[in-house]
């Protein structure tokens, strides 16, 4: 079988590397080698696919369904390895077999096109946030992942410089980068993140409804990682008249019912929100950098 890369995965690792590298030139090789590695059965390239990496649905030898997944390292795989051994299928999919490539993780097979977001809006978000609640938990000893702060330093960096080179954008980085430090000064609490949660990285699965998948983990304090999914469905909120008061009481809501502080939430989906509308304006998707400053600038 030719394992084509599926476009959308080809046009994603082109933002984040624009001068190119290899690991796409080398994928079909690479792909092939660990499906005969491990003996498997390949169905079908899942498409559209991811935007970090390759997921291929297979059988393993024994005819049980997988997911061989592969991703090139700056998509921190050996991470997201090492998080969902943590986790051990406790609220996300579990890992089949322990490191046996660099890059490429053998996964339960869950139900890939049915997610949370299929569902209403407001039960979405509740099954979500259960979800997302299980895996809070606390990291292993010397852990091998980033931190909050480390990870939103170097966004930073790149905010602020982008802020230079586009003075429209800068008065929202301001409050975004005021917040952030406010934020890290005092930091309450010190929990394993799923690190990009949203509703579509929730699947439906047979152990368990929903289960979540592609974490970039981080350790750090669990409104972080709520932010990301305050902001789901952004187009429909943009849409509704009434989406600013709409995203506060959403605020509000997913604050109450995860016990987490509400003001804290308030600023990480403020920073979140304007890192990722400035990074889409930088990359050429100014649809996406309008939907989302529009919105941070409702918080």
């Amino acid at each position: 079988m030719v394992f084509e890369p599926p476009k959308r995965l080809v046009r994603a690792l082109g933002e984040t590397a624009p001068d190119g590298d290899d690991w796409l030139e080398k994928l079909p090789e690479a792909a092939q080698q660990a499906v005969t590695l491990r003996e498997l059965t390949v169905e079908r390239v899942q498409v559209p696919g991811g935007r970090s990496s390759l997921v291929v649905l297979v059988r393993t030898a024994d005819g049980a369904p997988a997911v061989l997944k592969l991703a090139p390292g700056r998509a921190r795989p050996e991470a997201e390895r090492a998080a969902l051994a943590h986790w051990g299928g406790r609220g996300a999919v579990q890992l089949l077999e322990p490191c046996r490539t660099e890059g490429v993780l053998l996964l339960e097979r869950l139900h890939p096109d049915v997610s949370v977001r299929s569902l209403p809006e407001a039960k979405a978000l509740l099954e979500a946030a259960g979800t997302l609640r299980r895996l809070w938990v606390e990291p292993p000893a010397d852990f091998p992942f980033e931190t909050v702060a480390e990870r939103t330093g170097r966004q930073a960096e790149a905010m602020r410089a982008r802020a230079q080179a586009d003075p429209e954008v800068a008065p929202l980085v301001g409050l975004a980068l005021a917040a952030r430090e406010e934020l890290l000064a005092a930091p309450p609490e010190h929990r394993l993140l799923h690190g990009t949660f949203r509703q579509s990285k929730v699947l439906s699965g047979e152990r368990m409804p929903w289960l979540a998948v592609g974490p970039d983990p981080v350790v750090g304090e669990c409104a972080f990682d709520l932010a990301r999914l305050v902001r789901d469905r952004v187009e429909d909120l943009i849409a509704q008249p009434s989406g600013a008061a709409t995203t506060r009481r959403r605020v509000k809501r997913l604050a109450e019912s995860l016990d987490v502080d509400q003001e804290r939430l308030r600023g990480w989906t403020l920073f979140r929100a304007v890192e990722s509308g400035v990074r889409a304006g930088r990359v050429g998707r100014p649809r996406d950098a309008e939907l989302l400053l529009e919105f941070a600038g409702w918080l």
